[in-house]
């Protein structure tokens, strides 16, 4: 088992073969599910289709539904874990895959199975993990109800020719009495199989009373004819023909090998008939293309001188395009700084002969007036407003002069 070796991720330690083992398993545990009658016991009550032997196997070659798989994973697995004989709640399609994979794996621990893989393996709903975990919970529930796989008894072996003369004669005489009696069945006579093998075992049983002496018939010739004819169809004997047998196979083959030789030597005589032809039409291709080349050597060599002076040219043509462009380039710098002087030498000329300087000049002489005014306005307004409070100031200072006596007299120098 996968859990049992202690090598499950690892393929070149496996061998070759280990990609195509899980779908070994898958087989051995679609046979435990027949035998444990899951189809009655899960699909019935689900309402579900019936699995394929590969259902659970993860590969690209099989179409698959990754949530469909995991919920007949989980429902599987729940219903086996039962069967086993432990409790376990039927999932649902809402479920959340981590929990049911966590209580799966945790009740194939319970039965004693080492899980050396992560849970999330299991989510896809197929691979070799799945298979593994399905097939050792299936060979619980089968241990549950006390049933084992036994090894096969196999019949005594006889010789391969003797077998092979006992099943011949068998066959053959199988196959005469049955064309025998159907031929009988369509005649009106019936002709039956057990007398004649009586009356041959008799006649074969009793001696002849003079064998040594000849026996002459004195049966009619004509009469015997008549006779044949009419019995004829009645003698005749055909076997049918049975596709699984091994004769049939071995008289095809041989039909087939014949057939292969006959249409070989027909192929072969017309593949050297046309092998022929075309080594004839390939020589004369080679002696007329000689021919042709002998003829037109002049010509390719001048094609060849035309070619080299062609190149020559060529070049010329990129170095002088080259210098071209440079000078086209020089020229469009020298017209655009043309097109700039000649637009300020206009608006200079425009200025010159118009009059709009004078009338800005005038404008901002006018301007300035204005300002001026406004200023002498706003000066007058502040000498003003100064002089009512120098006045202001004054009659307060002689109000208090008034209030307080006439003052002391400043000493003079005389005094």
């Amino acid at each position: 088992m996968m859990a049992d070796d202690g090598r499950r991720g690892d393929e070149d330690e496996r061998g070759p073969g280990a990609a195509h083992h899980v779908y070994v398993v898958m087989e051995v545990l679609f046979e435990k599910l027949n035998v444990l009658n899951y189809e009655e016991e899960v699909l019935t009550k689900h309402h579900m289709r019936s699995l394929s032997r590969h259902y659970f196997v993860s590969s690209p070659y099989l179409a698959s539904n990754p949530g469909e798989q995991f919920f007949m994973f989980s429902v599987i697995a729940a219903w086996l874990i039962n069967a086993a004989g432990r409790p376990f709640a039927e999932p649902q399609e809402h479920d959340e895959p981590n929990a049911t994979v966590a209580n799966v794996l945790a009740e194939l621990r319970a039965f004693g199975v080492k899980v050396d893989f992560p849970p999330s393996k299991l989510k896809s709903g197929s691979g070799e993990h799945v298979c593994f975990v399905l097939d050792r919970l299936a060979e619980e529930a089968l241990r549950r109800r006390g049933f084992s796989f036994r090894r096969p008894i196999y019949p005594s072996e006889t010789t391969e020719e003797e077998s092979v003369m006992e099943a011949d004669a068998e066959l053959s005489l199988s196959r005469v009495e049955e064309e025998l009696i159907e031929e009988a069945d369509d005649e009106e006579d019936v002709m039956d199989l057990e007398a004649l093998k009586l009356r041959t075992t008799h006649t074969e049983a009793e001696p002849s009373s003079k064998p040594d002496d000849i026996l002459e018939s004195t049966v009619d010739a004509a009469e015997w004819n008549l006779e044949v004819e009419r019995v004829l169809p009645q003698l005749k004997v055909t076997i049918r023909t049975d596709n699984k047998d091994w004769r049939v196979h071995v008289d095809q083959m041989h039909q087939h090998s014949d057939g292969i030789k006959t249409s070989l030597k027909e192929a072969k005589s017309y593949l050297d008939r046309l092998q022929e032809d075309i080594g004839k039409t390939l020589e004369k291709v080679s002696s007329r293309e000689k021919y042709i080349n002998n003829q037109l050597e002049l010509l390719i060599q001048e094609h060849r001188g035309a070619q080299a002076k062609l190149s020559q040219a060529r070049e010329r043509y990129q170095q002088a395009s080259g210098g071209v462009t440079e000078r086209t380039r020089v020229l469009a710098e020298i017209s655009e700084e043309l097109e700039r002087v000649k637009q300020e030498m206009e608006e200079k000329g425009s200025s010159m002969s118009d009059g709009a300087p004078v009338v800005r000049i005038k404008q901002s002489v006018t301007k300035l007036k204005q300002e001026v005014v406004q200023m002498s306005v706003r000066v007058g307004v502040v000498e003003h407003t100064l002089l009512q409070a120098q006045l202001r100031e004054k009659s307060l200072m002689t109000r208090d002069m008034h209030a307080t006596g006439p003052p002391e007299p400043a000493p003079g120098p005389f005094s």
